[in-house]
């Protein structure tokens, strides 16, 4: 399921005797304790106006909801928001978890919290995890790449009231499973009956718990059919028609890709008539040099109106950004892309919102058939670390390849899963 039912051990050290516990199941990569802390980074990090985030990550043990609770009585900003990063792990405690969100109102969200004094490669060991209980707020940075809220790390986001996955994180489901360790020698049907029983009351408990926190029954109709050994990630379509993120535009903020030649990401989906598809966008900005930057578009092909639009970005009114007239075709891709001069990226990062229009050609001009904004969360740090690394402006422009969005993994496919309990 798309929480993990924790195993239930039972004992049964003569027939008819069973007492039930539950075993933690650690997952590399994630410490074995649900780790919550108040984290604090630059300005704009959790979005336009936020640098204060509220982080829970790590494996759901035995006794987090009442670590939860006490934490969350000692922070009275209830619209801060909560970043979650978990593979899931003890399914009761996940529901208490999940019921304080719903009583507080919770803002939830799918995302990494990385602490700078902390190296990358341990964010989870000993000396991190104590800079992260101490209290206080921690520097931190934010990022929804590669962030995950699996199996049982859903029903904690479920309790929110305001919930968004971005397009690069990934939330993942799976069914239970239960495991009998017998002590004793009781007779095999008492322990084939007393099975039966627990599924079926899992079951029904996860039912309930879905429509209580107001989603549609098709998700609880959708786990039952995987396996635990799998685990199904679920699709941009399916958060939507479930009631889990109904954005209709999700975005991920501007972030600077630090490949051989450095770029700023920017991916976003746009939701296709009731929701049941969603189209891939994504905008790359590079710069040529210190006077000079280049904005790529790219877009899974609508046939419709492949190859007729033009299309438009402004920084309010009056300032255009850029302007595609003419797209390239790769595969089912679709790539505009244009010059972008220095007096058009200071609006760019002086604009909290950008204006993307789209024109088809017509009989007799133009038509404008879509409009809709983008923020720019996370555009003027992105562009500070970029432009220190541009040449002279005397220098000339290095060519920027019309790669398609498919290319990255981020954005033509969804982030792999990692198994969780």
């Amino acid at each position: 399921m798309f929480v993990r039912l924790l195993f239930l051990v039972l004992l049964l050290s003569a027939p008819g005797a069973l007492r039930a516990e539950e075993t933690p199941v650690e997952k590399a990569g994630f410490a074995p304790r649900l780790t919550i802390y108040l984290a604090k980074g630059p300005a704009n990090a959790c979005g336009a106006g936020c640098d204060r985030w509220i982080a829970i990550e790590g494996e759901i043990d035995r006794d987090s909801a009442g670590r939860i609770r006490r934490f969350l009585a000692g922070v009275k900003d209830t619209q801060r928001p909560i970043y979650l990063h978990s593979p899931g792990g003890n399914v009761e405690q996940s529901y208490a978890i999940a019921r304080l969100l719903r009583a507080r109102k919770a803002i939830a969200r799918i995302g990494r919290t990385i602490v700078p004094a902390c190296s990358a490669d341990k964010q989870v060991d000993a000396a991190c995890l104590k800079i992260k209980d101490a209290g206080g707020e921690v520097e931190a940075e934010l990022t929804t790449r590669r962030a995950m809220c699996n199996s049982a790390c859903g029903y904690l986001f479920l309790g929110a009231t305001n919930r968004e996955v971005a397009p690069d994180a990934v939330m993942a489901v799976h069914n239970s499973r239960l495991t009998l360790v017998i002590h004793g020698n009781p007779p095999p049907q008492v322990v084939a009956d007393y099975k039966k029983r627990q599924l079926a009351s899992a079951d029904r408990d996860r039912a309930a718990f879905i429509a209580t926190m107001g989603i549609k029954r098709e998700l609880e109709d959708l786990i039952r059919t995987v396996k635990f050994e799998n685990q199904h990630v679920l699709t941009r379509p399916e958060l939507y028609r479930f009631g889990i993120d109904t954005r209709p535009l999700p975005e991920t903020a501007w972030t600077l890709e630090k490949d051989a030649r450095p770029y700023i990401r920017k991916i976003a989906l746009e939701k296709r008539g009731d929701g049941t598809s969603f189209r891939t966008m994504e905008w790359r900005l590079f710069c040529e040099n210190k006077d000079r930057a280049r904005l790529m578009f790219v877009r899974e092909v609508d046939d419709g109106t492949a190859g007729k639009s033009t299309v438009v970005m402004m920084a309010g009114t009056d300032n255009a950004v850029a302007i595609g007239r003419v797209a390239v075709r790769i595969g089912k891709y679709e790539v505009w892309n244009d010059a972008v001069k220095p007096d058009a990226v200071k609006a760019m990062l002086a604009a909290p919102h950008l204006l993307v229009g789209e024109h088809a050609s017509a009989q007799g001009g133009n038509a404008a058939i879509a409009t809709f904004d983008i923020d720019t969360v996370g555009l003027e740090p992105a562009w500070t670390q970029l432009v220190a690394s541009c040449p002279a402006a005397t220098a000339g422009p290095k060519p920027v390849a019309p790669v398609p969005a498919g290319a990255s993994p981020s954005v033509n496919a969804a982030p792999s899963a990692t198994p969780s309990p």
